[in-house]
């Protein structure tokens, strides 16, 4: 009796196949617009978040002041999942960012030098006098100085990251807690 009643509900008719497609078309329906609600009603930009953090006064014993940023750079910060700042302490750029979820939006500064036009020569691991592992590269551009660029992600624990991609699978699958903060050095060479 139960399988005869389920093949009247579920038998290959007319009516079954248009009710299926019906349903299927509303589930596409209501697909379309919760994706064009987001759309319209993106998250609120970071921006709050960048004012409020306070970033270091000193870098490895030398004072820090902040540099503004660019207008391109103005409104990639204002997407950001964290902060972004520039900094100085005379000698290098300091771009330090507070990443507070896993995301593709921190990426490889070597990528960045690439997008400006820069050739990467010399990418290796080092440690610097304070046995803290960075990866750096020298940036090279006809008629340009070459800029030695370092970086490194260090986590809520203090474990260190020298690679992008691992640091964003182990954020993403909780081996690594946030929030982080990256951290990319650039000094014009000599």
């Amino acid at each position: 009796m139960a399988i005869a009643l389920l093949d009247r509900c579920f038998a290959n008719r007319f009516v079954h196949r248009m009710l299926h497609k019906a349903l299927f078309a509303l589930a596409m329906l209501l697909c379309l617009a919760w994706s064009g609600s987001a759309a319209l009603h993106p998250p609120p930009p970071a921006t709050v978040a960048s004012a409020a953090h306070e970033w270091p006064s000193e870098w490895d014993g030398a004072p820090l002041r902040p540099l503004a940023m660019s207008e391109v750079e103005g409104r990639f910060a204002e997407r950001f999942p964290g902060a972004i700042a520039r900094l100085t302490d005379g000698e290098q750029v300091l771009v330090m960012r507070q990443v507070n979820a896993p995301t593709r939006m921190l990426h490889p500064a070597a990528d960045c030098y690439r997008a400006l036009g820069y050739g990467i020569a010399q990418a290796r691991l080092e440690r610097d006098l304070h046995e803290r592992l960075w990866r750096c590269f020298v940036a090279e551009r006809a008629s340009m100085q070459k800029i030695r660029v370092c970086e490194r992600i260090v986590d809520a624990r203090g474990d260190a990251f020298t690679d992008t991609s691992a640091w964003y699978w182990a954020a993403a699958s909780g081996r690594s807690n946030g929030p982080w903060q990256a951290v990319t050095l650039a000094r014009p060479m000599k």
